[in-house]
C-alpha cells in the first residue's frame, strides 16, 4: 500500500521567521487579512507581534478572536460570518490549535460552502477546493495545527469533540517562530509540550506507521524530550527545540494517525474543559501501558531516543517499562498530574468511553479496543 505525506507548501523556522508574512501575502497579491486569534492573545500584546507588521507595511486586516480554547461550532459560525463582512482574502492564524483549528474551519467553508453545517465536516469531508489561503504562526509548542491536515471542533449540543480530517485544510505556510512562543506560561509550555509528545509517541506505534512517518517522530520525541524542561523553566535553547520538535511530530502523525490517548482526552476537554495537553499527558503512559503487548518492541526506539541509559542491553520488557518510566518522570518534571482524580465523574465515564470508541484517532490504535476496556482505563484513573 502507498503512503501519503501532506506537508505545507512553505514553512518557515526560527527566530524572526515572522517577518516573511507580509512578502509571502504581497507576493501573491493579497489585499486583507482575516487574523484568526484568541483574545487573550490579543490582551498580552502577542498578536500584535504579527499585527505591528502587517500595519507597517500598510497592509488591510481584521482581527477575529471569539475563540475558545476547545473552539465551538458558533465560533467557527461566527468566523464565516465575519470573514464575509470583512471581504478579506486571505487567513493568518495566531495562536495554538484552537485558533489554527478555528481558522481551518473558516477557511473550508468559506471555499465549500456546501459544508456550512460544521458538523458535516467530521471524518474524512469530500471538499473539493482547498481552503483559503493561510499563514498559520503558532504559539504554543504542541499542537502543530499549522502543518496537520487534522483540526478538532467541540459539539457543545452533544458535548462531545468531532475530528475533521481533510488535505484541503492545511496552511500553505507555516511560521515557526519560537518568539512568538516566548510568553507563554509554565503551565501552557508544559501542557502543550507533553501533547506534542504524545502525537510523537502515538505517531510512532499506531497502525499507520511507516518509515518516513517514524524518521519524523523519532527525532520530534529526542527534541521534545531534551527541550521540555528547559523550555519550561523558560530557556531560549529549550523554546527553539520545542518549536521546532512539535513542528516535527505534526509532519509524522497527521499523515499517519493517533491513537487511544487522543480519542480519550478528546472527551475529556469537551465534557470538562480540560486543556487538551493536561488530558494527553495525563494519559499518556496509561495508553503505552495497554499498547504494551501489541506495540511494545517499538518502546525501546523510544525510549532511546529519550536517552534512557543502558536501553539497548535490556530485554524487549525491561526496555519498555524503562521506557514508560522515563514517559512519566519527564510529566512529572513538569507538573502534570498523575491521574484524573478532580477531573473525571462516575457518571460519565461509559459517555466518555463510548465518546472515545467512536473517535477519529481511535482506529489508529495498534491494540484493536472496546468501549468496555477504555471504560475499565478510565475507571483506573480515577
Amino acid at each position: 500500500m502507498a503512503n501519503r505525506i501532506v506537508l505545507n507548501t512553505i514553512s518557515y523556522h526560527g527566530k524572526g521567521a515572522i517577518d516573511n508574512i507580509v512578502p509571502e501575502l504581497t507576493a501573491r497579491g493579497y489585499k486583507k487579512a482575516f487574523v484568526c486569534t484568541d483574545a487573550s492573545l490579543v490582551k498580552f500584546g502577542v498578536s500584535a507581534k504579527v499585527t505591528d507588521l502587517l500595519d507597517k507595511a500598510g497592509f488591510a486586516y481584521e482581527i477575529y478572536s471569539d475563540i475558545k480554547p476547545n473552539p465551538t461550532i458558533e465560533n467557527v459560525q461566527n468566523g464565516v460570518a465575519a470573514f464575509k463582512k470583512a471581504q478579506a482574502d486571505c487567513i493568518i492564524a495566531i495562536g495554538g490549535g484552537s485558533s489554527m483549528d478555528t481558522a481551518k474551519a473558516i477557511g473550508i467553508i468559506i471555499e465549500n460552502p456546501e459544508f456550512a453545517d460544521v458538523r458535516s465536516l467530521e471524518g474524512v469531508a469530500p471538499t473539493k477546493k482547498h481552503a483559503v489561503f493561510t499563514i498559520a504562526v503558532p504559539t504554543t509548542a504542541g499542537t502543530a495545527a499549522e502543518v496537520t491536515i487534522n483540526y478538532v471542533i467541540t459539539d457543545v449540543e452533544k458535548k462531545r469533540k468531532f475530528v475533521c480530517v481533510d488535505t484541503n485544510d492545511i496552511p500553505e505556510i507555516a511560521v515557526v517562530d519560537p518568539d512568538m512562543m516566548a510568553s507563554m506560561p509554565k503551565g501552557l509550555t508544559a501542557a502543550t509540550g507533553m501533547d506534542a509528545l504524545t502525537h510523537a509517541i502515538e505517531g510512532y506505534i499506531t497502525k499507520g506507521a511507516c518509515a518516513i512517518s517514524d524518521m519524523f517522530h523519532l527525532e520530534a520525541i529526542r527534541l521534545i524530550s531534551h527541550s521540555l524542561r528547559a523550555a519550561v523553566a523558560g530557556e531560549d535553547c529549550g523554546r527553539e527545540g520545542m518549536a521546532l520538535g512539535q513542528y516535527i511530530a505534526g509532519m509524522g502523525f497527521s499523515n499517519v494517525g493517533l491513537g487511544i490517548v487522543h480519542s480519550m482526552a478528546h472527551g475529556l476537554s469537551a465534557l470538562y474543559d480540560t486543556p487538551h495537553g493536561v488530558a494527553c499527558a495525563i494519559l499518556l503512559p496509561l495508553g503505552l501501558e495497554y499498547n504494551a503487548p501489541v506495540a511494545g518492541k517499538r518502546y525501546r526506539a523510544i525510549g532511546k531516543a529519550m536517552g534512557v541509559d543502558g536501553i539497548d542491553m535490556m530485554d524487549d520488557e525491561a526496555a519498555a517499562a524503562a521506557t514508560i518510566a522515563a514517559v512519566k518522570k519527564l510529566s512529572a518534571d513538569v507538573g502534570i498530574p498523575a491521574d484524573l482524580k478532580g477531573i473525571l465523574k462516575d457518571e460519565d465515564v461509559r459517555f466518555l468511553s463510548e465518546s472515545a470508541f467512536a473517535d477519529a484517532c481511535c482506529p489508529g490504535n495498534p491494540r484493536d479496543t472496546s468501549v468496555e476496556e477504555i471504560e475499565a482505563l478510565y475507571r483506573s484513573m480515577m
